[in-house]
């Protein structure tokens, strides 16, 4: 639809139950100021979806942190949910959280993006929290960063997991993948290849900064988390005039929700109504 507008939010949230050695927040605990800031911010962002509803709104949570485990992002997913003028609200998440909160929510509208993280959870865990969402109807995808140490687990997850279920694979930072490795790990991820290698976006036309933004828990509107260029703030409306087709102004790439909405790629079209959730339109693929 012309009025669609696809949100990426993260707040100062930055905490986290987890220690993955691959991530720069790993088992950081933020202190009752910040998760009281995070909150009101929250709540503030949650009355700004309700009042825009001259807009179809898309909106995705980024946050650095597990949201989850915190009440606020549970009660808003409901709550945004519940709008007629939002058409999907997901969330990134390690599924440590309890799900049974989206009982209470749309399941046609909610969503997760969830990742696994081998040593931090153990399978059968995270796989009963799968089952959970399957029970009550949430749409989710399922996700591993693509170490050589993570195959044999992802390659179980896999096959313990319902074949409707798409399971992507990220590349992992820093390492240089060999042919052999990149069939194997396309074999689990049919669109590995989209990961593997930072996309070239210089001058490149993106959807971000058009029909997508990035908010900061204050508000300011970002075309996306990857170019800190601010466009306006959400609060006072100057947003909307800033809104048109731009260039990519980086040399490059390389995040899903990123390169996603570089138009050459044309991964909206792959992902359609599944684009924040991670979920693709042909998935299953038999």
């Amino acid at each position: 639809m012309s009025d669609d507008l696809y949100v990426l939010y993260r707040g100062p949230l930055a905490s986290c139950n987890y220690d993955c050695p691959y991530c720069p927040f790993a088992k950081r605990v933020d202190p009752p100021e910040l998760l009281r800031a995070d909150r009101a911010d929250l709540e503030r962002f949650a009355g700004w979806v309700e009042a825009t509803a001259d807009r179809r709104l898309s909106v995705l949570f980024t946050p650095w942190g597990e949201g989850l485990t915190r009440s606020w992002y549970r009660d808003t997913i409901v709550r945004l949910s519940h709008l007629p003028h939002v058409a999907r609200v997901a969330i990134q998440t390690n599924l440590a959280a309890r799900v049974s909160f989206l009982s209470t929510a749309d399941a046609r509208v909610a969503a997760l993006w969830a990742t696994y993280h081998p040593g931090q959870v153990t399978r059968a865990r995270f796989l009963e929290r799968c089952r959970e969402l399957d029970e009550l109807g949430v749409r989710y995808s399922v996700g591993v960063v693509g170490l050589p140490a993570h195959y044999d687990e992802a390659l179980a997850l896999r096959a313990s997991l319902p074949p409707t279920v798409y399971l992507w694979v990220n590349a992992a930072d820093g390492h240089v993948y060999t042919a052999d490795e990149e069939k194997r790990w396309t074999a689990l991820d049919p669109h590995f290849g989209d990961s593997v290698r930072p996309h070239p976006s210089l001058g490149l036309p993106c959807h971000a900064g058009e029909t997508a933004i990035s908010v900061l828990g204050d508000g300011t509107v970002r075309r996306c988390h990857f170019i800190q260029t601010p466009l306006g703030n959400l609060y006072d409306d100057s947003w909307r005039a800033a809104l048109r087709p731009r260039p990519c102004t980086n040399n490059l790439c390389d995040c899903h929700i990123g390169y996603v909405h570089l138009k050459p790629l044309a991964l909206r079209d792959v992902y359609t109504d599944g684009l924040l959730e991670r979920i693709p339109a042909a998935w299953p693929t038999t």
